[in-house]
């Protein structure tokens, strides 16, 4: 009778601190991050820490990274052209001696001391058709229906909001614009370990959001691959996305010689 009797206790009885956590309220799946990534899924993989050291510019001259590129993008005179991630402006620089007085490019990064030293580069170098902006975590904050191409190199891999981002910069494109990923696959060791993304997961966070593979090879002169994507259909509700948890990627067309 005593334990049936301990079972009836009123609930006034009960332990306090077992009261207070029936009551806690359920954590917030979105705390701590940005406001414009909140209802977008969160990045299942692992975000590499902002880098800003890049190989020096006459190593990658000297494989004709940067003309390798725009070739493949076809960029042209007149055109306009965001540079996400452009660090101290090596491809930016190049964009804006191709696309010539007629054409713009907009530099962007996250990094104040980047940003600094790219605009004493862009007033040095007399580059009119620049423009510098300072970019945000989860949103590049792009004019709408501004850009031919859109270049994010050796950077989407250090987006810490994929979705959100990817979500954001959709808008900006023109009509038949695209985006220019140029990454590598997954270091493992030495200085750079943790950087680069499978072409795999870099497909299925832009199939989430949209977007349409429209080319993808490897060349020896960028130091990994070219990935280059146009959207695809209407824009999705970021209640509708779902994280990549596995991607697989489709053929590819291996290039060895310069574009």
């Amino acid at each position: 009778m005593r334990l049936r009797t301990a079972a009836l206790l009123p609930l006034a009885l009960l332990p306090a601190a077992l009261l207070t956590a029936c009551h806690q309220a359920p954590a917030d799946p979105d705390a701590g991050r940005p406001p414009e990534a909140r209802g977008f899924p969160r990045a299942e993989h692992q975000t590499a820490q902002l880098s800003t050291e890049n190989a020096p510019e006459a190593d990658r001259d000297r494989r004709d990274e940067a003309h390798s590129v725009m070739d493949l993008a076809r960029i042209t005179p007149g055109m306009t052209v965001a540079d996400i991630g452009a660090g101290e402006g090596y491809y930016t620089v190049r964009l804006a001696a191709r696309v010539g007085k007629k054409g713009r490019v907009l530099a962007e990064d996250i990094d104040p001391a980047s940003l600094s030293a790219l605009g004493d580069r862009v007033a040095r170098e007399n580059l009119d058709n620049v423009s510098i902006q300072h970019g945000a975590e989860a949103d590049p904050h792009l004019p709408r229906d501004s850009f031919d191409r859109i270049f994010m190199v050796h950077m989407y891999h250090e987006v810490s909001e994929p979705y959100a981002f990817l979500w954001y910069l959709r808008p900006a494109l023109r009509a038949g614009g695209r985006i220019v990923v140029v990454d590598s696959d997954v270091v493992t060791s030495g200085p750079h370990a943790g950087h680069g993304i499978a072409p795999g997961r870099l497909f299925c966070e832009f199939s989430a959001v949209g977007y349409r593979l429209t080319e993808f090879l490897r060349k020896p002169e960028i130091s990994g691959y070219y990935a280059e994507f146009e959207a695809a259909g209407a824009l999705p509700a970021p209640s509708s996305m779902q994280a990549c948890r596995m991607g697989i990627a489709p053929a590819q067309r291996t290039v060895t010689g310069k574009g």
